[in-house]
């Protein structure tokens, strides 16, 4: 098992970087969308919908909203940076949401009642992809080369590959046993210690490459860090709870070795809002103007 992840970890980090890397920005949005509308097929037998027709019906609310948001953004073929403020109010909304999400877990099995209906399972979907779409797609426009979503994508793999070895060999504290019981916190300290060490390597690289960064910026690099492994674990515990909530040990099958394609991007969605924000604030608007 562990031989066929490494080989499709292998295969995905490829396609991702030569992905990001070479698309334009509108080619690369739409590349995403369509990674959104699969991620979304698996959310749909999330909220309890069984019959292709009803999942499909998810997957096409789920692109009139994407379209919807594309729309307001100004996100076109040869349009410039997506309109910033609007970009920010649509992150700021996913931020609150995963937020809110830390209560439900904390309440997790009591408050079941609350939430587990397929109208609430979906609607959280809604908050949880889009948010994570707005996000990459302005990274890319913001620095066309892809860097920024790579660095992205390379804190939230180094949480997650750290925290799998390092619970996996030093793990004794449970984490949310209700939850997912093979998680523990020196998995959580372990994916810490590598995302600032990324983080640290990647506040040197902006240094040299994109702008001179104040101490101020370093220190806000650095906390985007902390704010990128805690909800790396949100998102990872919440998707483990809608999985046990329908008593499922993966969202799909798409990845072998590794399940579905919301089992490799929980803590991506999470992360994604939090992040880009850092980033408008750290860098200002637009590094290709």
């Amino acid at each position: 098992m562990l031989k066929q992840r490494v080989i499709t970890a292998i295969v995905l980090i490829a396609v991702t970087s030569a992905v990001t890397v070479l698309l334009p920005p509108f080619w690369f949005a739409l590349a995403v969308s369509a990674v959104s509308l699969s991620a979304g097929w698996e959310w749909s037998r999330l909220t309890g919908l069984n019959t292709v027709p009803a999942r499909l019906g998810y997957v096409l609310l789920l692109l009139l909203a994407g379209g919807a948001l594309f729309a307001m953004l100004g996100i076109a073929p040869e349009a410039p940076t997506p309109e910033r403020g609007s970009a920010a109010l649509v992150l700021g909304a996913g931020l609150l949401f995963w937020l809110a999400i830390i209560f439900i877990l904390r309440g997790y099995p009591d408050n079941r009642d609350r939430w587990n209906s397929g109208i609430c399972v979906g609607a959280m979907g809604l908050f949880a992809l889009l948010p994570s779409l707005v996000g990459v797609v302005y990274l890319k426009y913001a620095l066309t080369a892809g860097y920024l979503v790579l660095a992205l994508v390379l804190l939230v793999a180094a949480v997650d590959i750290a925290a799998f070895f390092v619970g996996t060999s030093f793990g004794r504290r449970r984490l949310a046993s209700a939850l997912s019981p093979k998680k523990s916190w020196e998995g959580v300290w372990g994916g810490l210690a590598i995302c600032l060490a990324v983080a640290a390597a990647m506040a040197w690289a902006m240094h040299q490459w994109l702008r001179p960064l104040r101490v101020s910026d370093m220190l806000l690099i650095a906390g985007l860090a902390l704010v990128t492994t805690a909800l790396c674990v949100i998102g990872d515990l919440f998707e483990s709870m809608l999985k046990r909530n329908r008593d499922s040990k993966d969202s799909g099958s798409l990845l072998p070795g590794h399940g579905g394609l919301l089992d490799r991007v929980d803590g991506l969605l999470a992360a994604t809002p939090a992040f880009v924000l850092g980033m408008m604030v750290l860098l200002e608007g637009n590094l290709n103007s």
